[in-house]
């Protein structure tokens, strides 16, 4: 018999604090029936009965758990298609990122095609080779004479 009246104890005590700690936390224009000073009077007095009280009579309703009665769909929601935007516009730019990188790779490996612009090359040919710069007072179609 000891036993159940020191568990029973153990557990109004319990109860009282969780209670009391719960009516501290609360709003205090959010607390019904009675004003919040006097839930503690209540709490305190009447450990049992009055946490049952505060449980029954003045807890704040919680409008935290319901579900909101508007609810959208994602693609509605302005927010997340902008940060969709953001995202798209991001991976776009690591992909181009990736591309000039594996670009710049390629072009470290075979350094005869990136150092040179393509030139036709010019094979069993037999027209002869013209030198690029002529020095000065020659005529490009006159032949090389000395008068």
């Amino acid at each position: 018999m000891v036993r159940i009246l020191i568990f029973a104890a153990v557990v109004s005590v319990a109860l009282m604090i969780y209670t009391l700690i719960e009516c501290s936390r609360a709003q205090k224009h959010l607390v019904r029936s009675l004003p919040k000073t006097a839930w503690f009077v209540v709490i305190i007095i009447l450990p049992l009965v009055g946490a049952i009280l505060w449980f029954v009579l003045g807890r704040p309703v919680n409008t935290g758990n319901q579900p909101s009665a508007h609810q959208t769909a994602p693609d509605d929601d302005e927010d997340f298609l902008r940060q969709l935007e953001v995202w798209r516009r991001q991976q776009q730019r690591e992909e181009e990122s990736t591309a000039r990188e594996q670009e710049l790779k390629s072009q470290a490996k075979d350094p005869k095609s990136s150092d040179s612009p393509s030139k036709p090359e010019v094979t069993g040919s037999t027209a002869p080779e013209k030198p690029e710069h002529k020095p000065e007072g020659t005529d490009s179609d006159a032949p090389d004479s000395k008068a």
